[in-house]
């Protein structure tokens, strides 16, 4: 059977909501109907908050735009920082950034990277690998990991603060700091604090290596399970260095096919629209977007830790490059879509992170005096696109005569991966929930599948056009929706059918 991604009547199915999704960073829930029978007749994952970004940062200075966008989220704000901030160098006419400047924008993503990775993984994810499914849900979280793994909880406490540790030297604050600026960053690293980032950096380095085993143990462990669960066969889209090498800041897209073919390799991210389209869903905040030679039906694709590590030729540090060939090994030559496989492949990204930053620091470059390159005459149009640790990022800004956003475009990683998560949903729907009374464990099969891609559900919420909504007046002793207002996608308002009944602690 085929889950549907709309049906006939759906007002006469009954409605089992997942709200709010847990231990993902933002707000968001998942909708399934059901006939009589339990078959699950469409799954759905929607987000439920709204952000705007694109439209209130319009009038506002150019300048003002990577302190701004920052606070489109709290657990990843230098990827936008730095996808802005690199926007405003082809504003300003900036090409190039000195070494050091470009070394410490580098350092602090990679920092970045460090900290969010380690905060899903061992915060979020690993009660997932940890525990059953089927475990007591006061337990199945990171409250449980302290008790029953104090250990591994402390290691994740304490990866997760060296990498904030490094934002807050380059940045100034562990969150919301400021390092970009026209051409370059605003502030030198000195001695001390270059020798006081290397501290305990190789115990970062081998825990790295320690979580990379066990996540291998665990696979080993149960593979039918983890070789099923949620997968589905997807393009792939990331950033590449000129060489294929895995680059997090800065590279070409290169586009991979469900096969491994190239859709295209190594494109000026500046063309980016020339590739990609958004498609509007009046079901969700959230855009769709999509492969515009393949079109929205085929062509959507997956971004984040998997995608890249199925893209790159090659990592640049050693043990994190040795950790990819063995991963890679189990897919025989074939690209991985094993949708669990997102949590490995975010491993191996910790420790090339964490071995990158110690090539930084012992990089002469690092403390060098030029921060910032000669300005060129204003351009109308500026596009910078990083990796955040949940995947590609595009920042695309257009001003006027007078240096004000005219227009803003922001497709951040969970948009790039909505239509796959949405896939995974569907794909775990129709394997493990399909006419069966549905449990709060099963369910919590669902938030398993969603938790895979990382998402950060409050940076993904930029509704283009109309913003739909829904209202519904509830009468609380009986449950009884006895009034709905529907807004759609298109600015159509309508009523919806009432009265019915929400199924009691569902809705």
């Amino acid at each position: 059977m085929n889950i549907a991604e709309t049906v006939a009547e759906p007002e006469k199915l009954r409605r089992v909501v997942i709200e709010p999704l847990s231990r993902v960073e933002g707000h968001g829930k998942v909708t399934l109907l059901l006939d009589e029978e339990y078959h699950i007749r469409q799954a759905r994952l929607h987000i439920v908050e709204f952000r705007g970004f694109e439209k209130f940062i319009q009038g506002r200075p150019y300048w003002e735009v990577p302190i701004i966008v920052q606070r489109l989220c709290g657990i990843c704000p230098v990827s936008h920082h730095l996808a802005a901030g690199k926007a405003v160098d082809q504003l300003v006419g900036v090409d190039e950034l000195p070494p050091t400047a470009e070394k410490i924008r580098r350092l602090l993503h990679l920092g970045q990277t460090l900290q969010s990775h380690a905060v899903h993984f061992f915060h979020l994810a690993s009660p997932d690998f940890l525990f059953d499914y089927d475990d007591r849900v006061a337990h199945r979280n990171v409250v449980g990991v302290i008790a029953d793994h104090p250990e591994i909880a402390r290691r994740g406490v304490l990866l997760r603060k060296y990498g904030q540790e490094v934002i807050r030297v380059v940045a100034g604050k562990r969150v919301h700091g400021i390092a970009t600026v026209p051409g370059g960053v605003n502030k030198a690293l000195t001695v001390a604090e270059r020798d006081y980032l290397l501290t305990d950096l190789d115990q970062m380095i081998e825990w790295g290596r320690d979580v990379i085993k066990r996540m291998r143990q665990a696979f080993e462990k149960n593979p039918g399970y983890f070789t099923d669960f949620a997968t589905i066969r997807s393009h792939y889209l990331s950033l590449i260095r000129a060489d294929g090498a895995l680059d997090l800041y800065h590279g070409g897209l290169r586009a991979k096919n469900r096969r491994g073919g190239l859709i295209f390799d190594h494109l000026d991210y500046q063309r980016y629209e020339q590739v990609l389209r958004e498609q509007v869903k009046p079901w969700s905040y959230m855009k769709f977007p999509f492969i515009n030679s393949l079109g929205p039906e085929q062509g959507w694709y997956r971004v984040g830790p998997l995608a890249r590590i199925n893209n790159c030729d090659f990592i640049p540090t050693p043990l994190a490059e040795q950790e990819r060939r063995d991963f890679m090994a189990m897919g025989r030559g074939q690209l991985i879509h094993v949708t669990l496989a997102y949590h490995w492949t975010r491993m191996i990204e910790l420790l090339y992170a964490a071995e990158a930053i110690k090539e930084l620091l012992h990089d002469p470059d690092l403390l060098g005096s030029e921060l910032a390159a000669p300005l060129g005459p204003l351009a109308q149009e500026g596009i910078g696109v990083v990796e955040a640790p949940r995947g590609t990022l595009f920042h695309h800004y257009r001003i006027n005569e007078d240096g004000l956003i005219e227009k803003a475009n922001l497709i951040v990683s969970t948009t790039n991966n909505n239509q796959a998560m949405n896939e995974s949903i569907r794909q775990v729907a129709e394997r493990y929930l399909n006419g069966k009374e549905l449990t709060e464990p099963l369910l919590n099969q669902i938030e398993v599948a969603v938790r895979a891609y990382d998402p950060c559900l409050s940076c993904a919420t930029h509704a283009l056009g109309q913003m739909p909504l829904v209202v519904e007046l509830v009468e609380e002793a009986s449950g009884t929706v006895v009034d709905c207002l529907v807004r759609d996608a298109d600015g159509t308002i309508r009523n919806a059918e009432f009265p019915r009944v929400l199924e009691p602690g569902l809705a």
